[in-house]
């Protein structure tokens, strides 16, 4: 990943609001990371319904052909050093400071999983500033917040990659999943059709593992099932300038890469007063 790439990536993000830098982490650290995957999917089957210890989250839910599986973790850098390394790598940096500075905090550090065959693991199409809760702890967002995913393995149409629609990151925020949860409805293109935007024009977001895709916070993208033999991973990680967000971890002060130490508050609002080890509703 040389400088010509990231600058390439940059101006293509910021004309459609995503962009991908090809082959930043090796073989030998996505294999570093897939292990990672497996150990919490091990730990978050052994629980068998969904498990918070303060930030860290097991969410497992039903699939229609494989019965109860882990959906994604949040925060599972919390206690595994291989994660927390990946989250604060200075790659990273390298990305992100011509974009949001050097001053960098973390919102989104999630394990997400398509297992082979899983029906129901989809994402409706969405954007993702209606996750972005209480509003008025993130301000200017269009330009403070980046969101992005390693593949850890291939990332294909029949596997359930993305697809995303370019250039729909300036069109603000607008209604498309409706009031429900994202997570398990299907993607409708009809949707899409109702806000004035055409179906044909979404790319399909075909990823090798070691690739680092990034996407703005109003980028409109969702994700269809795994119909295939194999796994479709992704690690998240989304960073916010800190100026201008009052919630998350620390990842870069002045681009010195932060370790994670006791949890601060990012999502879960009831941190000070219920942070033990429960099962949570599903």
């Amino acid at each position: 990943m040389d400088d010509t790439a990231i600058a390439a990536a940059l101006t293509q993000y910021r004309a459609e609001g995503y962009a991908v830098l090809r082959r930043v982490f090796d073989a030998a650290e996505v294999a570093d990371m897939a292990a990672a995957f497996d150990r919490h999917w091990t730990e978050g089957m052994a629980h068998g319904r969904s498990f918070r210890h303060g930030n860290l989250l097991y969410r497992l839910g039903p699939d229609p052909k494989l019965g109860r599986i882990v959906r994604l973790v949040q925060w599972p850098s919390y206690g595994d050093p291989v994660l927390e390394a990946v989250r604060r790598d200075p790659r990273y940096l390298a990305i992100l400071a011509p974009l949001i500075g050097t001053d960098i905090k973390q919102i989104i550090n999630q394990l997400h999983w398509k297992p082979p065959g899983a029906g129901g693991a989809e994402f409706a199409f969405h954007q993702d500033v209606r996750f972005r809760r209480p509003a008025s702890a993130y301000r200017n967002l269009a330009t403070s917040y980046v969101q992005t995913g390693i593949a850890i393995d291939p990332h294909r149409a029949a596997n359930g990659a993305m697809r995303i629609h370019p250039g729909s990151h300036r069109l603000g925020a607008r209604p498309l999943a409706g009031p429900a949860p994202v997570l398990d409805q299907a993607m409708a293109e009809e949707r899409l059709v109702a806000i004035g935007l055409d179906p044909a024009k979404l790319v399909v977001l075909d990823l090798d593992p070691g690739d680092v895709a990034l996407w703005n916070v109003y980028t409109i993208h969702g994700s269809g099932p795994n119909l295939t033999a194999g796994d479709r991973r992704f690690y998240l990680n989304g960073y916010v300038r800190a100026a201008d967000c009052d919630r998350g971890e620390w990842t870069f002060r002045d681009g010195a890469p932060c370790v994670l130490g006791e949890p601060v508050l990012v999502h879960y609002d009831d941190l000070a007063t219920r942070p033990g080890p429960h099962y949570v509703e599903e």
